[in-house]
């Protein structure tokens, strides 16, 4: 019993200086990764996460629904080039209470000079599938890549 207690605390000892050490290991890969060769452009990506439940209780958004709405909303206005994948989210609504739910992200890549007209783009995608499928939200990430076709 002690054998296996003292091995216990070796074990968690270990756990305790790897959790410390990681803030060290990260810089350490952030510094080699910023010696690394630049690649691509400079582009925006942009992530959308489409819910499918409808607040009202009405009847989900169907896949059909949903990936016509991207080529007759989204497509026209990024032509280049887009994903969608499907998913499962969960998420506070409005009244406290947490939705799972199908989902779908659409995520889009653009250059960094064209990232006012894609903004409102963007925007205007947000409220017409708020408005469309009686959505309460639309989530939006932005970040910044660097992209090489």
């Amino acid at each position: 019993m002690t054998m296996h207690l003292t091995r216990t605390r070796a074990l968690l000892a270990g756990a305790a200086l790897l959790l410390a050490a990681a803030p060290t290991a990260y810089a350490g890969l952030a510094e080699a990764d910023s010696s690394a060769p630049e690649r691509g452009a400079p582009y925006i990506e942009t992530q959308l996460f489409f819910g499918t439940a409808r607040p009202d209780g009405g009847a989900a958004v169907t896949d059909r629904q949903c990936m016509a709405f991207v080529d007759e909303e989204v497509t026209p206005g990024f032509p280049d080039g887009l994903t969608v994948q499907s998913g499962r989210g969960r998420w506070r609504d409005v009244s406290g209470r947490i939705e799972r739910e199908r989902s779908y992200e659409l995520i889009l890549l653009y250059p960094v000079e064209r990232s006012a007209a894609s903004d409102r783009k963007i925007e205007d995608i947000r409220r017409a599938y708020e408005k469309e499928f009686g959505q309460q939200a639309v989530g939006r990430v932005d970040d910044r890549a660097r992209v090489d076709f």
